[in-house]
């Protein structure tokens, strides 16, 4: 796997005095989030001092260029950790929710890379930070069809080119929390009774035959997913009229909601394979925020290890939407302490609302 981040990182202090934040509600949502520092590209101050007002093609050009620039670095990343190079791609499966383009960011990157034109690709948008999973799930069909070629899903998220910029608690909730981020994780189908990897380093295999995964990576096993209907606009990043530009909402009881259904989806995720969640060795949730990993921490009887990967990415980065659980596989990865046989849990939630799964074996 590779990850990236845009130039600057700020602290929540940092933000709370470049924008001048004095009301104490607001300020307490900024810094008792458990976020130290964050990845954002913050708009140079208007003359004056005050902060720059940026049109939404200011902000949709920011995107485009962060989303392509972390997007190029994380995916070289991720070859560099592989082994492999840009003429090895065979599917590039590229996630944004910060941004519309068309043509997709597969096609951008293709171009910038040189990636062979040839390549197969996908682009998911508009899944949110449930989308990473969303797209090793599209990816990991193409590999069972395509077994032995390295197929790449690469979550880029320019999330400072979402934010709204005003001194309403509404957009403080999100101000305080999002980071840019990008993340690509490579994988690689077999076939049964054959070992196919990339050679030199960790990716995911596609489950055909083998034990193992792919170079000594996990295998994946099973994906489980659930939308709860009631809540499907609870989390939100559409058109907002007042502002005259897109803007993300998240409804207070959003924790509430996505821990009361993290046990009924994990369940129905280890149905019928013999697992108890005891027997899960390894848990990567996605960053959602400190209430959101509370609440699932508590619903799934987890423990302060067990989410350490998750809450130490929060902390350094923020939420960086579809490319947390990424994250915090690098941070597994870098501990080298999975052993041959250990199952492990990711865990992504999002707009719809809807909480994604997937059964992983090392």
């Amino acid at each position: 796997m590779g990850t990236a981040s845009s130039s600057t990182s700020f602290s929540q202090q940092d933000l709370l005095d470049t924008f001048a934040i004095s009301d104490p509600k607001i300020r307490s949502v900024f810094l008792n989030s458990a976020i130290r520092r964050r990845f954002l590209e913050l708009p140079l101050p208007a003359p004056d001092g005050s902060p720059s007002v940026e049109t939404q093609a200011d902000l949709l050009g920011r995107h485009k260029r962060l989303a392509v620039d972390m997007g190029m670095r994380a995916l070289q990343a991720c070859l560099d950790d592989v082994g492999a190079t840009i003429s090895d791609i065979r599917h590039l499966c590229c996630v944004t929710s910060t941004g519309f383009l068309t043509p997709g960011l597969s096609a951008l990157l293709i171009r910038e890379l040189g990636i062979d034109r040839y390549c197969s690709r996908t682009d998911i948008v508009g899944m949110g930070c449930n989308a990473g999973l969303n797209a090793l799930n599209v990816v990991s069909s193409w590999s069972v069809a395509n077994p032995g070629e390295l197929a790449v899903v690469l979550c880029t998220e320019a999330c400072s080119a979402a934010y709204v910029l005003d001194s309403t608690m509404r957009t403080a909730v999100v101000n305080s929390l999002f980071g840019d981020g990008a993340a690509a994780l490579a994988v690689v189908g077999r076939p049964a009774g054959n070992s196919f990897g990339v050679a030199g380093g960790d990716s995911f295999g596609v489950a055909g035959g083998d034990s193992s995964g792919a170079a000594g990576g996990p295998r994946i096993l099973k994906f489980a997913s659930c939308i709860i209907p009631e809540a499907v606009d609870a989390m939100r990043y559409d058109w907002d009229s007042v502002q005259n530009r897109f803007s993300f909402f998240l409804d207070p009881q959003i924790p509430y909601v996505v821990g009361a259904h993290a046990e009924i989806v994990a369940d129905r995720l280890l149905a019928n394979t013999g697992l108890l969640r005891s027997d899960i060795a390894h848990w990567l949730v996605h960053a959602g925020g400190k209430k959101v990993i509370d609440a699932v921490t508590v619903n799934l009887g987890l423990n302060r290890h067990e989410v350490r990967h998750t809450t130490s990415v929060l902390r350094d980065y923020g939420n960086v939407s579809s490319g947390s659980f990424i994250f915090s596989y690098e941070r597994l990865q870098q501990e080298r302490v999975t052993a041959p046989g250990d199952y492990g849990v990711l865990m992504t939630m999002g707009p719809g609302s809807t909480i994604e799964t997937a059964l992983i074996q090392w």
